[in-house]
């Protein structure tokens, strides 16, 4: 908790770099899982959509890009399963949303693990919206 109190400055005046953020997650084939799920979810059995996504990260590497940055010519070459929905499925948005567990990065669950963390610092932290007061 005292870590927080040292760092209410810091995050007062924090600024983010959205678009460097973006470019960041899409270029780690963060949404290689949900290429997966969507083989998966249209009749691949999941032992050969891990082996489709394993040759398509390959072929993404050898191209220098990124999964969605793959014309849909060249995703059904590797799978002809894939249609034009997969830009979708793969997409940051898409991918982010669909995480809800505890300390994932779904809005949901986000809102969550706030109203968790709020509570614990009401404990012994008087708060409001801008600052944290002990």
């Amino acid at each position: 908790k005292g870590c927080i109190a040292l760092f209410n400055g810091m995050l007062a005046t924090m600024k983010f770099n959205k678009e460097r953020m973006y470019a960041s997650a899409n270029g780690g084939f963060t949404n290689a899982t949900d290429a997966a799920d969507y083989l998966v979810n249209h009749g691949v059995p999941f032992r050969d959509a891990h082996g489709i996504i394993g040759q398509l990260v390959l072929y993404c590497i050898g191209q220098n890009k990124a999964i969605d940055e793959l014309s849909l010519e060249e995703l059904k070459a590797i799978s002809p399963v894939f249609e034009e929905d997969i830009y979708d499925a793969i997409s940051m948005e898409t991918c982010v949303s669909k995480r809800l567990t505890i300390g994932a990065p779904g809005q949901e669950a986000m809102k969550k693990v706030i109203e968790i963390q709020r509570a614990y610092l009401e404990e012994d932290w008087d708060i409001d919206d801008d600052y944290l007061i002990r």
